[in-house]
């Protein structure tokens, strides 16, 4: 499964994204106007809805290349990924999985119930006590309530230091203290496991953060112990992954579906009329020496499970059984092209990606099967999660349990599984933005 595509000059396949140099021909300098040029120009040539276009935009029109490309992009409402972004950022993301931030991510529960979903190990918030779900009481000394009246909890996040006042989940205990943003280091597997059955083998079940570079050589080491113990069913839990890199979501199908559908189409991708017949390609189950002989898939989602994550589970639907547990995906069927110009990268979407059976229209999400609330009083992956519970009651019955014990959570506010905006800072951890 290790195609690649020769791209003007490629440098690896991103994120439901792929990133490539600038062409060795071109003649953009780094002046403002040329800046401009460059992303009008790559929009027209590469934008996956350039058919929607205006005839000519003028860049003398717009005062920089984050406006150029606002307004070009903005002919579809569906494109709210396109962005401008720090190439070195981007860089420490994908390749290292690093990037500058506090190391949580949050959820709404209510207008003014801030709770933490999860806190990377080592980083500034797990250094100061923060642990999942936690409820942020205030920051800089003010309630949730006038943040929301003034300027919005995104804003009063930006500062390099803040000062949070934090509700343990006890519901009592508080403490407020100062974190400092810093570099934070993604754990891309926290953890793994195998799950005993009643007189048959174990369950494994892997929990992946994100799909990024450094989980490749993890998920051979998780993968070899599966195949090992004769795992043939498998709980992936990508609840709070919003994609990653593509080349590491179909190392995962390989390993996932390579035994069972070696030489069989795992995703197709698909770009705009003008770019297809070079670029269309399709993407095929690789059998790799810790491959496993998978008979069931089960997914744990939330509505902010998104990008290469959908990719990985609608890739696999057509060749083994797949059921979606807690609640519907997020709906991203689309990734980027990225352009590196001037410090800066530009991530454009550009394609499409569909599975064996052509099926790549889910920007409503991907349904769930099984409906589970994502209780933040339990430990992601422990036996008593909502979650668990569901998968291994589906994999034991081959039915969904009676009903989740709450109405599973949907709130997309402050904990979107993709940029937003298309400027400034491109991985907003309390943004879910990575």
């Amino acid at each position: 499964m290790r195609i690649l595509i020769p791209f003007i000059v490629l440098a690896s396949m991103t994120a439901c994204t792929w990133s490539f140099g600038d062409d060795d021909n071109n003649t953009y300098s780094c002046s403002n106007r040329d800046q401009k040029r460059l992303v009008r120009d790559a929009t027209y040539d590469w934008y996956l809805w350039n058919d929607l276009l205006p005839n000519k935009v003028k860049v003398g029109d717009y005062d920089g290349p984050v406006e150029v490309l606002e307004a070009m992009t903005s002919v579809q409402p569906l494109d709210e990924y396109s962005y401008i972004g720090s190439a070195l950022a981007d860089a420490a993301f994908f390749g290292a999985g690093q990037y500058l931030g506090f190391g949580f991510s949050w959820r709404r529960e209510a207008a003014d119930d801030i709770r933490l979903t999860r806190v990377f190990g080592s980083s500034p918030a797990a250094m100061a006590g923060f642990a999942r779900g936690q409820r942020i009481v205030a920051i800089d000394g003010r309630s949730i309530s006038e943040i929301e009246a003034a300027e919005g909890i995104d804003a009063a996040l930006d500062p390099d230091v803040v000062e949070f006042t934090m509700r343990e989940t006890d519901g009592v205990t508080e403490f407020t203290v100062s974190v400092t943003r810093d570099v934070v280091t993604i754990d891309p597997v926290p953890q793994w496991s195998l799950m005993p059955t009643a007189g048959g083998p174990p369950v494994g079940y892997i929990e992946l953060a994100s799909f990024i570079a450094t989980a490749d050589a993890e998920l051979d080491t998780v993968f070899a112990d599966f195949l090992a113990n004769g795992v043939t069913d498998v709980i992936v839990d990508l609840r709070y992954n919003g994609g990653g890199l593509v080349n590491t979501a179909e190392l995962m199908g390989d390993y996932l579906g390579g035994s069972v559908a070696e030489n069989l189409v795992f995703t197709r991708t698909l770009f705009n009329a003008d770019q297809s017949a070079e670029y269309d390609r399709d993407e095929f189950f690789e059998r790799l020496a810790n491959s496993i002989n998978l008979s069931r898939l089960v997914v744990i989602a939330t509505d902010r499970t998104a990008s290469a994550s959908e990719l990985l589970t609608n890739g696999m639907e057509p060749h083994v059984e797949v059921a979606i547990v807690g609640s519907d995906t997020f709906g991203k069927p689309v990734g980027q092209v990225g352009f590196e110009f001037c410090g800066a990268i530009l991530r454009l979407t550009a394609f499409q990606t569909v599975n064996a059976d052509g099926f790549g229209d889910y920007f409503g999400g991907l349904p769930a099967d099984c409906a589970a609330v994502d209780d933040l009083n339990i430990p992601v992956g422990d036996p008593t999660d909502p979650n668990m519970i569901a998968a291994m009651d589906y994999l034991a019955t081959g039915a969904c349990p009676a009903a989740p014990a709450m109405a599973p959570q949907q709130s997309k506010f402050g904990a979107e599984p993709m940029p937003r905006v298309r400027a400034g800072p491109a991985w907003r951890e309390y943004a879910g933005a990575y």
